[in-house]
């Protein structure tokens, strides 16, 4: 297996009494998109600046292509980066900007003009190059800021919060410019972002961060559809979450008795029977249909519908008074229910996750 570009080995920072980043563990492939997912004070862009030297960790190693950087200024670790604010230069044109770091390279004029016009072209930008930032929009001053990050092909890029300051629209248009161009240039990208959305948008591999540590790390569908923790069931995406107590387990499948009924989940952590547990299941997941003699699953009352456009939102009330969310599609036949049409739920074992309380 060919070795990884970035490797962190028991990475620790410490603020005082604060651990920001404990013990860590991580690695990135080469071309691969990994980001780093969690709330705002989780660790993750302390570690985005420990690996680009801007901050030093006070324990751990730190490599890129198999060799330390641990006393290496930035400059020095063939790192390209790009942040939530541009920071380009007001006074320099576009083509000036993005050459800046090729001419601190010492790179002849018309390496550099071919290397520049290539960036432009890749961000679809070739046109604008004699312009000033003030006259760009917010994502093309961020597609300049890439360009400039990438033109001199360094071994990592690092992004930090780079379409933040963007409104969703745009965000998502530049979510899938960013995806394009890190593929066709196999670039090897470190991100970092607090939107699930944007993380399962974006990412080959998708480490959330909860306290300093890692709490899962796997591709988008492994943290959506197996969550390791209950933590990463809620982290991303909608989900429900149904207490009650552990009365059987076999061949990884347990079932719970909750004030509302019985349901099943397997089982990611040990749970023993008589102990209270945690089922978390998606809302598309729950099948939603009219009570039937001899049906099973939850019985409840149907206190919202929420419109979505693509999709309307169910909200049921269970017997125990416990809110469960169904997510359907238009065109569905549950759209034949009405508030307070009385309903029962159920779902498959295997798209519910059940965890320690």
């Amino acid at each position: 297996m060919e070795k990884p570009v970035l490797e962190l080995a028991g990475v620790s920072k410490r603020y005082d009494q604060l651990v920001a980043v404990d013990d860590l563990d991580l690695d990135l492939q080469r071309g691969e998109f990994l980001t780093l997912l969690g709330p705002s004070g989780s660790g993750k862009t302390t570690t985005l600046m420990m690996v680009a030297g801007l901050q030093q960790p006070d324990a751990g190693s730190i490599t890129l292509n198999g060799a330390s950087v641990a006393r290496l200024p930035p400059y020095r670790r063939d790192i390209g980066m790009v942040f939530q604010s541009y920071a380009l230069f007001p006074h320099m044109t576009v083509r000036r900007n993005v050459a800046f770091p090729l001419e601190m390279r010492g790179l002849a004029r018309s390496e550099i003009a071919h290397l520049v016009d290539e960036a432009l072209a890749l961000v679809k930008l070739p046109d604008h190059g004699d312009r000033l930032p003030r006259q760009l929009s917010g994502g093309q001053q961020q597609r300049v800021a890439l360009a400039r990050a990438m033109v001199y092909r360094p071994a990592l890029l690092l992004m930090d919060e780079p379409l933040g300051a963007l409104d969703k629209k745009l965000r998502e248009q530049l979510q899938l410019e960013i995806k394009r161009v890190q593929r066709e240039r196999g670039i090897s990208v470190l991100y970092v972002t607090h939107d699930q959305e944007e993380a399962l948008t974006m990412s080959d591999r998708i480490a959330v961060f909860n306290r300093g540590r890692i709490e899962q790390i796997g591709t988008p569908e492994e943290l959506y559809d197996r969550p390791a923790t209950r933590f990463v069931a809620s982290f991303i995406g909608d989900t429900n979450f149904l207490s009650g107590r552990v009365v059987s387990s076999s061949d990884g499948v347990c079932g719970i008795e909750t004030a509302a009924g019985r349901i099943q989940a397997l089982l990611r952590q040990p749970v023993a029977v008589g102990a209270p547990a945690t089922v978390a299941v998606r809302p598309e997941r729950v099948v939603i249909a009219a009570p039937r003699e001899g049906g099973s699953g939850l019985a409840g009352t149907i206190s919202d519908i929420i419109f979505l456009g693509t999709a309307r939102k169910y909200v049921v009330r269970l017997a125990d008074g416990t809110e469960c969310v169904v997510l359907r599609q238009i065109g569905d036949p549950a759209f034949d229910f009405t508030v307070a049409s009385v309903v029962l739920l159920s779902w498959s074992s295997a798209h519910a996750t059940a965890f320690p309380d």
